[in-house]
């Protein structure tokens, strides 16, 4: 009898130790190193960030290359011609460094020249397509510029080094994915475009899936900046083509313009989410104020109390999101041009404010709010993130619009230019609407920088360590994605992988519509639905982050799963 027990009692450890092994908490596994980590939309581009940091190189030099190789991988998101924010950590210095890439809009550009009529009066009457597409749709490049400058004041490695594998990455080619095939496929503006038709297309049908496409045009402009630094850029004879093709099709940009870009180096901004410091770029990010803004509301509730599929904690975070968005809605845009009430709208004190607004058991109107009480964006963005074996950290989003930018490569660089024109608000003034078109803000003038929601963030732990590593695509919806992942994380203790496939949902202002995807819980949507009063609606799904967490001394890096092609490369020797 003893024996048969000793027997029972083997087979039965032995039973729970396999199923321990085989068994894990969630179907979402991260990566997991405690060296040189790289997570991007295109795992080809997460590799070379790895080449460099196994050259020596730090974060920000793998970060360079990244940003750079990503014009090749992803043409629809990663660009020379488009713009951008990063965040810097240097981890012996305790500092972050908040990068702020964005173009302007030319300076001899102005609404009588882009539209032929006067605004607001007349909106109805404007092409707005001409902010959207072709020449005229163009800001001033930033990227080259915030990459480089970057890499001046924080990489390790020369800058030839850094951009030699980009450059034999677009010289040899890469295979196109089904995912660029249809990107391709679907991006009219490119058809338009004498010299996209060229690198992309062959006989009007869009470079076949897993067929080589070289680049060779593009590897020349990357020899330049590599060679010659920023100058390489804008200057010289790639600023020349830029500005001739401007000249040649009506579009604005001048010598002059390229030649006085500068990104813009300054503090972040900051709040304390349950004694979590998170930092996000400072305005014209409005996605940032989002973001921190609806922190600071939901830290007036005990989110963590419910599960985090309930209709409870879905409730919370639409309303704390479109409080977000109101407040981004009138008073973000250029600091040069406006006074962004920055400390005012990330308060504490506005956060109560507004905590006091949210019905727990029914939606509110946006009727009901006002983003005067406290005194259609692109999805085809992308973001990466880095970290570094000494600790250094880069947390970096950036765009060319739409998909393909404006669908314009100027002839001979390979580079394709943003429609960050479109950002700006146009009916500024109109008093018969709410929403961002009239924001004063953002109203259009010539060399300012357009509102962004593109919202790189870095969120420590309560002794001070990085934590937290996120952003994401998405245009408006970025800030539903980035919140989801940091309330997933500190909120309800889930792991990197279980937080970022948590389903999303997006609530804007002045919108009544309630977005959500269809992995959300049906009986959830019906009692948002028939319980709170939400005006549900399905959508696709929201965002890309690209994540890395980190506990216990390990890098937990995950891809977000919602578009394909993207991966974590860590270093292993």
């Amino acid at each position: 009898m003893f024996c048969r027990f000793i027997f029972v009692l083997f087979i039965s450890f032995n039973a729970w130790a396999q199923y321990s092994y085989i068994d894990y908490a969630s179907p979402y596994h991260p990566t997991i190193n405690q060296r040189g980590m790289v997570v991007s939309q295109n795992i080809d581009s997460s590799k070379i960030g790895i080449e460099i940091l196994d050259m020596g190189g730090n974060a920000i030099d793998a970060a360079v290359a990244v940003g750079f190789s990503l014009a090749v991988t992803l043409p629809r998101a990663g660009n020379l011609g488009g713009a951008g924010f990063m965040l810097v950590y240097l981890k012996e210095r305790d500092e972050i460094i908040a990068v702020d890439y964005l173009g302007s809009s030319p300076r001899n550009s102005n609404i009588q020249d882009l539209f032929g009529v006067k605004l607001p009066r007349n909106y109805e009457k404007a092409d707005r397509d001409i902010v959207r597409y072709g020449y005229k749709a163009s800001t001033v490049p930033g990227t080259v510029a915030g990459l480089i400058e970057a890499h001046a004041n924080f990489g390790r490695l020369p800058l030839s080094s850094v951009l030699k594998p980009v450059i034999e990455q677009a010289r040899n080619g890469i295979k196109v994915s089904y995912d660029l095939y249809m990107a391709l496929e679907s991006s009219s503006q490119l058809k338009k475009n004498k010299e996209s038709r060229k690198i992309f297309f062959s006989n009007g049908s869009a470079a076949k899936e897993n067929t080589i496409l070289k680049r060779e045009d593009l590897a020349q402009t990357l020899e330049k900046i590599a060679a010659e630094g920023k100058k390489g850029f804008y200057e010289g004879e790639t600023a020349q083509k830029i500005v001739a093709a401007m000249h040649n099709n009506g579009g604005f940009i001048s010598l002059e313009d390229l030649e006085s870009y500068s990104p813009i180096f300054s503090e972040p901004i900051r709040t304390d989410y349950r004694l979590h410091p998170i930092f996000a770029p400072r305005p014209p990010s409005g996605g940032a104020i989002v973001v921190l803004d609806a922190l600071n509301i939901l830290e007036n509730f005990d989110l963590g109390r419910y599960k985090s599929n309930s209709a409870h904690t879905y409730h919370l975070l639409a309303e704390a999101l479109r409080r977000g968005h109101m407040d981004r809605s009138r008073h973000i845009g250029d600091p040069s041009f406006y006074d962004v009430p920055v400390e005012s709208i990330i308060s504490k004190k506005r956060a109560r404010e507004l905590k006091k607004t949210i019905n727990f058991k029914s939606a509110s109107s946006y009727k009901s709010m006002s983003p005067d009480d406290f005194l259609e964006e692109s999805k085809d963005t992308t973001h990466f993130s880095i970290v570094d074996e000494d600790g250094n950290a880069v947390s970096n989003t950036f765009t060319l619009g739409y998909s393909f930018g404006s669908g314009v490569t100027i002839p001979g660089t390979g580079i394709l230019m943003n429609n960050h024109m479109n950002n700006f608000a146009y009916r500024y003034g109109d008093k018969s609407i709410r929403g961002r078109a009239a924001s004063p803000a953002n109203k259009f003038d010539s060399g300012k920088r357009p509102m962004s929601t593109m919202t790189p963030v870095m969120i420590f732990n309560r002794e001070g360590d990085l934590k937290l590593i996120t952003g994401s695509p998405g245009g408006a919806k970025i800030p539903a994605a980035v919140l989801r992942v940091i309330t997933g994380v500190i909120d309800f203790n889930l792991g990197i992988g279980e937080a970022t496939m948590l389903p999303r949902i997006h609530k804007d202002w002045p919108y009544e519509d309630l977005d959500y995807e269809s992995t959300a819980s049906s009986d959830v949507i019906l009692t948002l639905t028939r319980g709170l009063g939400h005006r549900t609606k399905p959508a696709n799904t929201m965002g890309s982050t690209q994540s890395i967490h980190i506990k216990d001394g390990f890098n937990h890096g995950y891809a977000d799963l919602r578009r394909p092609n993207a991966g974590v490369a860590i270093q292993t020797h």
